[in-house]
């Protein structure tokens, strides 16, 4: 199809890019390093293995997807200038290739490298695949367009690219990296540790978990930042990162504790910017297996709703937002923020704890001196995670049940659900499409194909799994939603999830640093600007 019949489109079927928006916003003013840290590094450099927000916040710098994300949640160009779909048949996006890009080694990219990618992205192992699992076909027309054929009309298909990288063609295959490795596995492969993107910084030292360097890349097509060079380093330890804010040696921190928030606001020299993150928090069980690995009851607690009930009804979600987070959260029983389509208040609103009916309820499922299980929570990925863990564990001992805290780092606790190796865990979940579709595709879909990557609790329903398949391809939008609903109703009342809160973010940096709170918790080093 040729350009023509692209911008004859209907305004309403076609979102337009002008070539010269940037998302760079700045010209560089002088040459500035910025070092930044943050509670964990990327989990990998390979930017289709995982589906996790550190590692794709770092990959946004060397990588670049078709379309981004603002601060506001409004999609811009990126490596596509324009997308919409076909006039000439509704289950084809058209997307137009940014013209005058280069990878980092110097070869140019095309509309290959593109099909390519989203090819390797959709095919697992990739972590990405259940955001492409209604594509059926992608081809290159020519060298800036590119058709991606879904198995029916899917107006929503572009909400799911902001986190799909574009890799070259030709350094995959000279690598030996033309699938993505398997993170879960621990597979190696020199993706895992190069990279080779189109992005605005290249990298140019990696040690993991120690320290990540970034320099900017000249021939990027984009206005050139202000930030010539990253230094990104993990500090797991809250009270070293903020004291490293503190003594200079790092300038911008990402993971502030709440602890400490208060103070950092009243230190001179220092700011800090807060805002709502597209994430919630939420803990997840195994709620199929005969019987659990960890647990000294003979069957499977988790099986039994009244068990699910009960621990719904003993969560106080306002003690863990007054003590555990300083009132910094937002207390929800849904396990979605409230910005992605698909939330209600009904979901959100939770009662009061009722700690003596939920201890009726564990004796009357057959558990009358309670069970014990081993409850897996990460310890340097969520805002005071370890301790929000420590918190439920003392108040389901209120109802005998025996939570056996084991608090390790993300690159352990991540693989223990992607294998199904945990019976009782913590996981948090933000949405980049801003739609309910994301979160089933990956946690509440039976496990199987491009589907229910992260679903540990195992949790597998035929009938809603046909209904979750058929949202990528709905076009009546109210009817679309209805359905939506449909499945949130049966998954609010088969408790699949606890859900704690909506996380709160706050940054710390130096004074003469300019940088907003992003929405996915995925912020800019190309945005910051030098007052």
């Amino acid at each position: 199809m040729s350009m023509h019949h692209i911008l004859k489109m209907p305004r309403s079927r076609l979102m337009l890019g002008a070539a010269a928006v940037s998302l760079a916003l700045t010209s560089a003013a002088s040459a500035e390093t910025l070092r930044w840290a943050r509670v964990g590094d990327a989990l990998t450099m390979d930017p289709h293995s995982q589906n996790e927000g550190p590692t794709h916040t770092l990959n946004h710098h060397i990588y670049e997807t078709l379309v981004g994300r603002d601060v506001d949640g409004k999609l811009l160009p990126r490596l596509a200038t324009e997308w919409g779909i076909s006039e000439e048949d509704d289950s084809v996006w058209v997307f137009k290739i940014r013209e005058g890009v280069t990878f980092h080694d110097g070869t140019a990219m095309t509309a290959e490298d593109v099909v390519f990618s989203l090819d390797r992205a959709r095919t697992p192992p990739s972590g990405m695949a259940a955001l492409h699992a209604a594509v059926e076909e992608v081809t290159a027309v020519d060298d800036t367009t590119v058709h991606v054929r879904m198995s029916g009309p899917a107006p929503l298909y572009v909400q799911n690219l902001t986190n799909t990288f574009i890799m070259s063609k030709a350094w995959a295959e000279a690598n030996g990296v033309e699938t993505a490795p398997n993170f879960a596995a621990g597979e190696e492969a020199y993706s895992v540790r190069n990279t080779n993107g189109t992005g605005p910084y290249k990298l140019v030292e990696r040690d993991p978990e120690v320290r990540t360097v970034l320099e900017v890349f000249e021939g990027h097509w984009g206005d050139a930042p202000e930030v010539t060079e990253i230094i990104y380093t993990p500090i797991s330890e809250a009270a070293t990162r903020v004291a490293a804010l503190l003594s200079g040696e790092v300038d911008v921190v990402q993971d502030v504790p709440v602890q400490d928030i208060a103070r950092l606001e009243q230190t001179d020299g220092i700011k800090v910017v807060r805002g709502p993150e597209n994430r919630n928090i939420f803990f997840s069980y195994d709620m199929t297996s005969e019987k659990l690995a960890s647990s000294d009851a003979a069957d499977n607690p988790f099986a039994k709703p009244e068990v699910r009930e009960a621990m719904a009804m003993v969560i106080d979600r306002e003690a863990i937002r007054q003590v555990v987070m300083r009132g910094e959260s937002q207390p929800s029983a849904a396990p979605l923020p409230p910005f992605v389509n698909g939330w209600t208040e009904e979901m959100h609103a939770f009662p009061s704890p009722d700690v003596e009916r939920a201890a009726e309820l564990v004796a009357e499922a057959g558990y009358p001196d309670g069970f014990s299980v081993t409850l897996n929570c990460p310890n340097d990925r969520y805002l005071n995670d370890e301790a929000i863990c420590q918190a439920l564990v003392g108040m389901l001992s209120r109802i005998n049940i025996k939570a056996n805290l084991v608090a390790q780092t993300r690159s352990l606790h991540f693989p223990l659900i992607e294998n199904w190796e945990t019976d009782f865990y913590m996981l948090g979940w933000g949405v980049p499409t801003f739609d309910s579709q994301y979160i089933f595709d990956f946690l509440v879909h039976s496990r199987g194909g491009a589907y229910g990557a992260f679903n540990g609790s195992r949790y597998a329903n035929p009938e809603l799994d046909a209904k979750i398949e058929s949202l990528a391809t709905m076009t009546d939008l109210e009817a679309r939603n209805a359905v939506i609903a449909e499945i949130w109703d049966q998954v609010m009342e088969d408790r699949v999830f606890l859900n704690v809160h909506n996380q709160v973010l706050a940054y710390a940096m130096r004074d003469d640093i300019n940088l907003d709170v992003h929405p996915e918790n995925q912020p800019r080093m190309t945005t910051v600007t030098f007052d």
